[in-house]
């Protein structure tokens, strides 16, 4: 197999790489077999429909440009984390690069086919055999419904765990959704995470629990909270604070508006794991930041903050109280 990562400084080589022929263009690239990384010192006249990811040392640089303060460094790094993570780096870019031609339900459908298939991966295995696993906190009702009138308020409820979402938390919340898509009286929805976080992602108890991955398939597209979220978007506000890792940021992402306090985090680590964004990311994400950002956030695993979320768009205000 060849090198699953193609680092590309525009600097030097930006005219080798302008592709005029769009429809092959788009072919070729949708099944190229490696992560393709672009690095200038400022943003140059490239199609970015030929990269994964956009590098660059100018500051506050236009999407899909991500700024860095060393952007050759950074480039060069994101190529390491990608060669420790090759399986999982290719699938993540691959389905994003798919999604510019699928809805939000078919791209659901795609991300989690090949979450899937990473489960029975050797990385994701030797993940779970190292990582340190809890034990397992359930909550008789992991998901809270509040009703005021036409406003609907859905609280994450485990503040122990920082809000992660469990098996049961997950049917919870689509019940809850549920209500939401299917009751026109519903003309606000607020969607809260209770405690220190908003949600800290999937519960880690539960990882590699599920010895059927075509099952899992199955469960995670019939009992979607994201898929949900995208049907009543229009009416949803996500309330962010703390931490909003992994499910948290991905379930956060379909709202129609997103509001965070200044101490929220936001991180993609499932990369690292040897896995994708499993809760909607790949879908989500790309509508409010774009594929190569959400590429990059993914591949990086790097923290944003609320200030940088609402410069990238992924966070509509900052507000002291959510």
């Amino acid at each position: 197999m060849g090198t699953p990562c193609e680092l590309v400084d525009l600097d030097l080589d930006h005219a080798r790489y302008r592709v005029h022929d769009r429809s092959a263009r788009d072919t070729l690239f949708d099944a190229r077999p490696s992560v393709v990384i672009g690095c200038a010192a400022r943003p140059v006249d490239v199609s970015a429909d030929a990269y994964d990811v956009l590098l660059t040392g100018s500051p506050d640089a236009p999407r899909p440009w991500v700024s860095c303060a060393d952007h050759r460094k950074t480039a060069s790094r994101l190529c390491e984390l990608v060669e420790a993570r090759a399986d999982a780096a290719l699938a993540l870019v691959q389905v994003l690069r798919l999604g510019r031609h699928l809805s939000v339900p078919e791209r659901l459908v795609a991300e989690s086919l090949a979450y899937s298939v990473l489960q029975g991966g050797a990385v994701f295995r030797q993940w779970l055999a190292t990582a340190p696993r809890g034990t397992a906190r359930p909550a008789a009702r992991p998901v809270r419904l509040d009703r005021d009138g036409d406003r609907l308020t859905v609280t994450l409820d485990r503040p122990w765990v920082r809000n992660a979402v469990d098996a049961a938390t997950r049917d919870a919340l689509c019940e809850a959704l549920a209500v939401a898509d299917a009751d026109p009286s519903v003309s606000w929805v607020d969607l809260r995470g209770n405690g220190p976080a908003f949600c800290s992602g999937g519960d880690l108890t539960e990882f590699g629990t599920s010895r059927d991955p075509a099952r899992a398939h199955r469960i995670r597209v019939e009992r979607s909270p994201a898929a949900l979220l995208a049907r009543c978007a229009d009416r949803v506000t996500a309330h962010l604070h703390g931490a909003c890792v992994g499910a948290g940021i991905e379930l956060a992402s379909f709202a129609g508006r997103v509001v965070a306090a200044p101490d929220t985090r936001i991180q993609l680590p499932e990369v690292a794991m040897g896995l994708i964004p499993g809760a909607g990311g790949t879908a989500g994400l790309p509508r409010r930041i774009g594929r190569h950002r959400t590429a990059y956030l993914a591949l990086s695993g790097t923290v944003l903050t609320a200030r940088e979320a609402r410069a990238w768009g992924l966070v509509d205000e900052v507000i002291s109280r959510v």
